[in-house]
């Protein structure tokens, strides 16, 4: 019955006869068992149609002799009083078969026999070949009343794809559902389940195509995409989350009850959540690593995400991480594009949130330094889970608190033996007990010690026994409550003089880790000393390696080197911070330059060198290595201001501003600046670097849409190098106030400060500022609409730029270049023009120039009617950039707007348009703001919703109007054709 309707006996089909002979035989089979009354049996059949004579007797004996003929002696059809019934068997019929298979697999997934579930279920659903009784008309059996297992079929087809996907079948799943979600797109759970299949198979535009069908149908009968769609979605366009746990410690061993205890209380089958476990204890206890295992191993409950955040509450010269900046990574984690991180800590968490309903999600919050600290990140959704480890007990009242107090004695001496060597230690049993009591039975301690023991095959347990009675306990303001720390004595003290000298240096290191370059740096020697002695500090389990020769020293042993031992000489401590600020100087530079030599111009002069400073091959050398140290080199900015290296402070504030700038790191572009802008407003001796730092910062205010912030600082920084006599940085200072003013809509001040800008740039002969000029003066011609005039001006600029390799500058120009030849009708050429300003951004990293002209391209296409090619170019720029600035995320949202209009999709446009309209008008973008308003007012009015759209009419006229910009003109013209309610009264 579940497909086409057959009989089967003895592996040969049994022939039913005609079809109103299988009508009766079906309507028997769905009343199996049961007796069926003869009228009632012509009334289901053939309802008002009934015919003259009664042919229900003549097709059960044609039924009876189909049975006997087949020798299927165990099916009968009994004449009873009441009427007919067909006996047989119930595991005869696949219906039944089918129902009790799948209770079966349900029973099998509450004993946790996954293995035996999807065995049966696989039986259960291949006993479907088609639609439930294919071939039959199910009105003539019974009609409603007929109770079709379609929906019990994709119940146990989604359990089934559900237990596939945990084992890694992606394929399986993806052939199977394909057609049932084909034939129901609104199949909320069904989708899900494909899009998680293609997914892991690696195809994520068929992903994509599978949520835009299924968006399209819910739409379509009025209903919401849930959110786990939308989350899957954003994984199609942008890639898998990028976050994921840490790999599994390979010494953890242990801590079985405590495990028991946090699967316990993790939602499931018997629990509801929000589930917040608050894991506590002394530093070294292991509360990272049972996170970290506890986590690994409920993976198959929190199928949609595991995330991991470190909040650096208690690390030593770390700043701890906000609450804003975790949500931002949290986000990020969980696929929300760039531009649609909000900037508040409300609108991230509320957004935080929203990402988490209906997933099963699990969040390990390491290193927690507050309650506060964590509240905005713990979450809501009920199938979701928080661990969070912190030295502190917490005492929110929505978590279950876990002390995780020094492993039991037995758990300790496993632990000693599995590291140590269980060979060497046969016999030993009650040493191995004194060796882990003197450890305090604290996992990090038992490691250092077992460490120190396997490099020393020599050493008898009573030697390491009188080592570690002689070191004495450490106990620094109670953070290691009572637990001696007599195992990093013992290993400290058992290192060269240079080893222990280092260890107490990384234990001072302003950032995450270090390498062999920067060792040497901070201890004054050469590269492969250093190396030999990071590798030594390894072996001694004293550091960690993150990455090859990357090292970093865990919060204990970082403390331990910090505060436990004898404070190190001042002037030698201060020297060796010294020589690390001036090995990240030279560094810096030398990447800075190779990475991008049309700003050498622009760079601090850097007159320190360094041995250790690293010498880049190429640009990509010189990127690499940045990208790898960034977070250590802003670590050394705030050190340095911090600790009175002014010098150091703006110097590297000031290099580092276009990796940040390429790299859309806004935050931390406005943090080093506004350290350096600290150091340098005071000291009458630098004058130059206190103009040449407000100027860089004024263009980073104006990147994060601060206008008013930004002119401010551009004006303060103008009459500095006037004063200077600098004349490219009083042309650059030009520039600087000119961009902030055509974003307030001033474009008559931008223009005449961009062509002084021009004389002063002619007239020292400086090719990168002239072009710079004359591109934003052919911009401001394009708004204007002076299109010849536009395209002459980006002409101008380019061989400017070529001629001296400046290709960050040759991507934006080349971009406005396009951008005037699509308005001039001349599509192919803008094309050009943008995919090469793409090839250049992609190749200098710039992500920002990236984004732009991808969203360029999608607006060509969009002129050429190619509109998926527009659709895919816009989900490219937005993925392109980790971190738009307000312009570039207005931009994205008008042109989007416009593409999704011209598909017919005025929902999504009236979406996109409004969300640029709100940013322009939190920014002060006037132009954006009143072409907002000009998309809106139009698409309202289509859709006959006047009073609205006149709103809009009126604020995008009166913004072009103020602005003097050619769109005024036009949008009056267009206003004069219209005779509805949006034209009003505009005298």
């Amino acid at each position: 019955m579940l497909g086409p309707f057959e009989a089967w006996h003895d592996g040969a089909q049994v022939e039913l006869g005609d079809l109103q002979q299988r009508h009766a035989l079906a309507v028997l089979l769905l009343h199996a068992n049961t007796p069926v009354p003869g009228e009632r049996l012509i009334d289901i059949i053939w309802g008002e149609n009934r015919p003259k004579s009664n042919l229900i007797i003549g097709y059960i004996a044609k039924i009876r002799r189909v049975f006997r003929d087949a020798g299927a002696d165990d099916v009968a059809i009994l004449t009873t009083p009441t009427g007919y019934r067909l006996e047989l068997d119930e595991d005869a019929l696949d219906t039944v078969r089918f129902h009790k298979l799948c209770a079966g697999a349900a029973a099998a997934r509450r004993r946790d026999d996954p293995a035996g579930a999807t065995r049966l279920l696989h039986e259960a659903v291949a006993l479907w070949r088609g639609d439930f009784l294919d071939g039959l008309d199910i009105d003539r059996v019974g009609g409603s009343g007929v109770l079709a297992p379609d929906d019990a079929l994709r119940d146990a087809v989604g359990d089934l794809a559900e237990l596939e996907l945990a084992s890694g079948n992606h394929r399986w799943v993806r052939d199977r559902l394909r057609p049932l979600v084909d034939k129901d797109p609104t199949h909320e759970r069904l989708a899900v389940l494909l899009m998680r299949a293609l997914l892991g198979n690696g195809d994520r535009a068929r992903a994509l195509e599978v949520y835009r069908r299924t968006e399209r149908s819910m739409e379509a009968y009025g209903m919401t995409v849930p959110p786990e769609l939308q989350s899957l979605a954003r994984q199609a366009r942008y890639g898998p989350p990028r976050g994921d746990l840490p790999p599994r410690s390979g010494r953890f061993t242990g801590r079985r009850e405590e495990l028991a205890e946090i699967e316990a209380l993790a939602p499931g089958r018997d629990r509801a959540g929000p589930a917040v476990v608050w894991v506590s204890g002394p530093p070294g206890v292991g509360k990272t690593s049972l996170a970290v295992e506890a986590a690994h191993r409920l993976r198959d409950r929190f199928t949609d995400a595991r995330l991991f955040v470190s909040l650096n509450g208690f690390t030593p010269q770390v700043r701890p991480t906000t609450p804003t900046e975790a949500l931002g990574e949290l986000l990020a984690e969980l696929g929300v594009p760039p531009e649609q991180v909000p900037r508040t800590l409300r609108e991230r968490a509320a957004l935080y949130q929203d990402e988490l309903a209906g997933t099963r999600t699990l969040v390990v919050l390491d290193n927690a330094g507050s309650e506060e600290q964590v509240r905005a990140l713990l979450p809501n959704a009920p199938a979701c889970m928080a661990i969070v480890t912190s030295r502190r007990v917490g005492d929110l009242d929505v978590a279950d608190s876990l002390r995780l107090d020094p492993m039991p004695e037995a758990e300790a001496v496993e632990l000693f033996r599995s590291l140590a060597g269980a060979r060497r230690l046969t016999g030993w049993t009650e040493r191995v007990r004194e060796v882990v009591a003197r450890c305090g039975r604290v996992p990090l301690q038992i490691t250092i010690v077992a460490s120190q023991f396997r490099r020393h095959p020599a050493w008898p347990l009573d030697h390491l026994l009188r080592l570690l009675g002689e070191a004495g306990p450490w106990n620094p303001n109670g953070g290691f409550d009572d637990a001696g720390v007599a195992a990093y004595l013992v290993s400290y003290q058992q290192l060269e003089q240079p080893q222990r000298t280092l260890f107490r240096l990384v234990g001072h290191l302003p950032g995450h880790d270090l390498g062999p370059e920067a060792a040497a740096a901070m201890l004054g020697g050469e590269v492969h000393r250093a190396r030999a002695l990071l590798e030594a500090l390894y072996q001694a389990s004293l550091v960690e390696e993150s990455r090859p020769e990357r090292y970093r020293m865990l919060d204990p042993l970082k403390s331990f080197a910090s505060c436990a031992l004898p404070p190190p000489d001042p002037a030698e401590h201060r020297a060796a911070l010294e020589r690390l600020l001036d090995f990240y100087l030279a560094a810096t530079h030398a990447a800075i330059t190779t990475a991008f030599p049309f700003d050498r111009d622009q760079q601090p002069r850097v007159d320190t060198r360094h041995v250790a400073a690293p010498v880049f091959a190429d640009r990509r050398a010189a990127l690499d290595w940045l990208g790898a140290e960034w977070p250590n080199l802003l670590a050394a900015v705030r050190h340095a201001a911090k600790h009175d290296h002014p010098d150091h402070t703006w110097r590297l504030a000031l290099l580092l501003w276009r990796y940040f700038h390429t790299t859309a790191r806004l935050g931390e572009w406005i943090e080093t600046l506004e350290l350096a802008r600290e150091v340098t407003a005071g000291d009458p001796d630098n004058l130059e670097g206190h103009a040449r730092v407000l100027l860089r910062l004024s263009t980073a205010r104006w990147r994060a849409g601060e206008l008013d912030h930004a002119l401010e600082l551009a004006a303060a920084a103008l009459p500095k190098l006037i004063r200077l006599g600098d004349v490219r940085g009083e042309a650059d200072g030009l520039c600087g106030i000119a961009l902030v003013a055509i974003d307030q809509g001033m474009h008559r001040r931008a223009m005449a400060h961009f062509e002084a800008a021009l004389v002063k740039y002619e007239e020292i002969g400086h090719r990168r500022g002239q072009a710079h000029a004359l591109s934003h003066l052919g911009y401001l011609d394009e708004m204007h609409g002076e299109l010849e005039s536009a395209e002459r001006r980006q002409l101008a600029a380019i061989p400017l730029l070529r001629a001296i390799d400046h290709r960050a500058g040759l991507a934006n120009t080349l971009d406005n270049l396009g951008s005037v030849r699509q308005r001039l009708g001349r599509v192919d050429q803008a094309l050009a023009n943008h995919q090469e300003a793409r090839a250049l951004a992609v190749d200098m990293g710039d992500s920002v120039a990236a984004a732009y002209a991808l969203t360029n391209l999608a607006n060509a296409y969009r002129r050429l009617g190619r509109l998926d090619e527009a659709t895919r170019h816009h989900e490219l720029a937005a993925a392109a950039c980790p971190e738009p600035d307000p312009s570039l995320r207005i931009q994205l949202h008008l042109d989007q707007g416009a593409t999704r209009l011209a598909r017919g999709d005025l929902s999504g446009a009236l979406r996109e348009l409004r969300a640029g309209l709100a940013l322009a008008t939190e920014i002060g973008d006037r132009a954006q703001r009143a072409r907002a308003d000009l998309a809106l007012a139009r698409i309202l009015h289509s859709v006959d919703d006047h009073a609205r759209a006149a709103e809009h009419w009126r604020s995008a006229e009166a913004e072009f109007d103020d602005l003097e910009l050619p769109e005024g003109r036009r949008l009056r013209s267009e206003l004069d054709r219209l005779d509805c309610a949006c034209a009003g009264d505009r005298d």
